[in-house]
């Protein structure tokens, strides 16, 4: 993991029940957000479509607790990071998905995210992501899960 919360993540996770207001992730979390569509959930994470796929599978799993970043995580949040990917492999044999040499789960690093909550990248088949978009998902500022842990 990457250690120490920098200042920015620190006021950003400050929230007393561990939602932000005005966090569309949050939102979906929280089952606020009527258009989304919660494929998996349990007491911490929670897996849905990405509305912007790169891949004929893209899916997010994000914690229903605000945190920032991946550079927000700490030593202690191993398991969250294991979880979240036990679960987009687990939506992803729902949907029917079988070669899983061919998928990348990961995270993108500051400031190269769309929006300010943790969120996995489940994507499946890899081999299959858009021409457009292959850069977003394999630069410096694309973390594989191997790569995080």
């Amino acid at each position: 993991m990457t250690g120490e919360k920098c200042d920015s993540d620190v006021k950003q996770d400050s929230s007393d029940d561990g939602r932000d207001e005005t966090c569309i992730f949050c939102k979906i979390a929280n089952r606020d957000d009527p258009f989304t569509e919660i494929l998996a959930e349990d007491e911490d994470i929670v897996c849905f479509q990405d509305i912007d796929p790169a891949a004929p599978h893209h899916y997010l799993v994000i914690p229903k607790k605000h945190i920032h970043s991946c550079l927000s995580l700490q030593t202690d949040d191993i398991h969250l990071v294991k979880k979240m990917a036990d679960m987009g492999r687990e939506v992803l044999k729902a949907k029917n998905v079988t070669n899983f040499e061919d998928i990348s789960l990961g995270f993108h690093v500051p400031p190269y995210i769309t929006v300010p909550h943790l969120h996995l990248h489940v994507l499946a088949p890899f081999s299959q992501v858009f021409k457009w978009v292959r850069f977003k998902y394999t630069s410096f500022w694309y973390l594989t899960e191997e790569k995080l842990l």
